[in-house]
């Protein structure tokens, strides 16, 4: 490029100065409101959640890690203990649900090996498939012909016949 070029051709942007900012002898009231609001209001309650914030994490509390006891089986519950039998039933209810979410994690894991193996999925997701064959037949032997009406005295009551079913068999 030349040294004498064209200046009309090659026009440089103006260059932007700065504003310089109108002072007065009163202040701003935005400045002093934001600044009272800091002091007042921000600054204690900021203080007072971080120390807060410090104790908490000095007593991190997992409740994913809790344990519950078990209640007594339907079984172990005298007669006329209603409050027992309520508990029983109860607790029933809750394995159940956690029986049948068992099922589920255990199908999504099979359907996952499936569309990940694609052609090669008999062979590679053999091991899945059994599991997921032990654990239908294992809920179902246990609350399969329940209905949805089911509870704890027909489930143990469905387990007694299977036993006696199972000792007429052997004999």
């Amino acid at each position: 490029m030349p040294e004498d070029h064209d200046w009309e051709a090659y026009k440089v942007p103006p260059t932007r100065t700065p504003v310089v900012e109108s002072t007065t002898s009163v202040p701003n009231p935005v400045n002093f409101i934001q600044t009272v609001f800091s002091y007042v209001l921000d600054k204690p309650v900021t203080f007072v959640r971080e120390w807060i914030e410090r104790q908490q994490s000095k007593n991190k509390l997992y409740y994913y890690h809790q344990k519950f006891r078990r209640v007594p089986d339907v079984s172990e519950c005298l007669e006329g203990d209603y409050l027992c039998f309520f508990e029983a039933e109860a607790q029933w209810r809750r394995d159940r649900m956690v029986d049948s979410e068992i099922v589920e994690i255990v199908r999504e894991r099979l359907g996952a090996c499936k569309q990940r193996e694609g052609p090669n999925e008999f062979q590679n997701c053999a091991k899945e498939a059994e599991l997921l064959k032990q654990v239908t037949k294992a809920y179902q032997d246990r609350y399969g012909d329940l209905g949805y009406h089911g509870n704890a005295r027909k489930c143990l009551m469905k387990q007694k016949h299977r036993m006696l079913e199972e000792r007429k068999a052997a004999q």
